[in-house]
């Protein structure tokens, strides 16, 4: 089976998939730690979530932001504290981006239910749908027939239809999303369709960093993309075939496998 873990890092770099399968004995733990981190941020927003249905209309923006970080900080604490004792090598540079993308998330939040509110005349727990619909979180999806098996960070159900959604801490582009997340996006549409045997036609990404939620139509040609991406994944991890790629210093230097992949 592929797991969609190893498209995220064929599309990032194909020699990265390479090492971690053929030469890296500590993949697991990259993995294992990255699945932690996503958890805890699908916690975080499920406490600011929970702290918005206390939220009236007649409160100031400050106070708002202050709502809605209760025990966001504990919880913060006791969860890292908890992957660390896993050994998987969390950093302090982690956490700190864990506890910044939070509190700019509840900031942004924070201002859209206030301007919410106003406009509405109506306090939080009313429109609480309006900012997190019924969904799943952290949902595993396999295909038999295509050999993919991913976990999905969340999947909205709205009006009977499903929408993928996949969760980045990383900056967006400009505009519209990097081709590596429509690829992740479109491989949980697939899977999602064969899990529920109904259709997908868009996804969004959402860009924690600047609090930005962006479509992407699940058409053809970003389909035929995957199934490409899918063949290639398969020859580096079944057949062992040694990718041809260029030096990138941008990907490369905050790669942990820069020594290894240019070694004389």
């Amino acid at each position: 089976m592929i797991n969609v873990s190893s498209i995220k890092t064929h599309m990032y770099c194909p020699m990265k998939l390479y090492i971690k399968n053929h030469v890296d004995a500590s993949k697991n733990n990259d993995y294992q730690l990255a699945i932690e981190i996503k958890k805890l941020k699908i916690d975080i927003q499920d406490l600011i979530q929970k702290n918005m249905r206390k939220i009236k209309k007649e409160m100031s923006i400050i106070e708002i932001e202050e709502i809605l970080s209760d025990n966001i900080d504990s919880y913060i604490k006791s969860t890292t504290n908890a992957i660390k004792s896993m050994h998987l090598g969390l950093e302090c540079e982690d956490i700190n981006e864990i506890i910044d993308d939070a509190y700019f998330n509840i900031k942004i939040t924070a201002l859209k239910i206030k301007q919410a509110m106003t406009i509405m005349d109506k306090n939080a727990f009313e429109i609480t749908d309006m900012f997190f619909p019924n969904c799943m979180y952290s949902y595993m999806l396999k295909d038999l027939k295509l050999e993919l098996i991913g976990m999905c960070d969340k999947i909205e159900i709205i009006d009977g239809k499903y929408y993928p959604v996949i969760i980045k801490g990383s900056n967006p582009p400009v505009k519209g999303v990097w081709d590596q997340d429509a690829i992740e996006l479109v491989a949980h549409a697939i899977l999602l369709e064969e899990e529920f045997e109904t259709d997908i036609f868009v996804g969004f990404v959402d860009y924690e960093k600047i609090g930005d939620r962006r479509p992407v139509v699940m058409d053809v040609s970003l389909r035929k993309a995957l199934f490409e991406v899918i063949r290639e994944v398969k020859e580096i991890i079944d057949n062992k075939k040694l990718p041809n790629v260029r030096k990138n210093p941008k990907k490369c230097e905050k790669c942990e496998y820069e020594n290894i992949c240019f070694k004389d």
